[in-house]
């Protein structure tokens, strides 16, 4: 171990060799899979080269690599756990996030009744609620620069276009 630490790359080899054999028999033992228990084996390697310099009593160094490995393993058993995979037949009965089609045809259907209503408004009224609904409720000011009328008329004026689009909305004279 010291002529490992010491950069001899012959010697830490040779380490590896004769203690993978250990390493490998405590990850298997905690119940990891093959292909995990060699993802545990590498990460204990790796976290050694990291702490080589550290580790200076040359008889610790199994002991040190046993407690690395079941930590490690146990770790990574941990996460898997966390990460139950759902069985198929769990998964059909979840409910879905997506809307169902009945209700993007009835969305559909509402938003063209809406639109077709919208149309039949005067185009002052259009343009007002455009630029203050449509457009991020733009600032008043600017709205009323924009259609040339006084900055206290634009609520009263907006409510009454809302309403008249409520009315035709509801008539259904929108979707003719």
């Amino acid at each position: 171990m010291i002529a490992a630490r010491d950069g001899d790359k012959r010697a830490l080899d040779v380490l590896i060799a004769e203690l993978t054999p250990l390493v490998w028999h405590v990850a298997r033992g905690t119940g990891l899979d093959h292909g995990t228990a060699e993802d545990v084996v590498q990460s204990v390697w790796l976290a050694l080269l990291r702490h080589l310099e550290r580790l200076s009593e040359p008889r610790a160094l199994a002991g040190w690599l046993i407690t690395t490995t079941r930590r490690e393993a146990n770790r990574v058993r941990q996460r898997m756990a966390a990460q139950t995979e759902l069985l198929p037949e769990y998964a059909e009965q979840l409910p879905s996030g997506d809307p169902l089609p009945e209700t993007l045809m009835l969305r559909g259907e509402r938003d063209d009744k809406l639109w077709a209503a919208f149309r039949k408004l005067p185009e002052r009224c259009q343009m007002l609620l455009r630029l203050t609904v449509l457009a991020g409720r733009a600032e008043y000011r600017e709205v009323a620069a924009a259609l040339g009328m006084p900055h206290g008329s634009i609520g009263p004026t907006r409510g009454r276009c809302l309403k008249s689009l409520r009315g035709l909305y509801e008539d259904g004279d929108g979707a003719r």
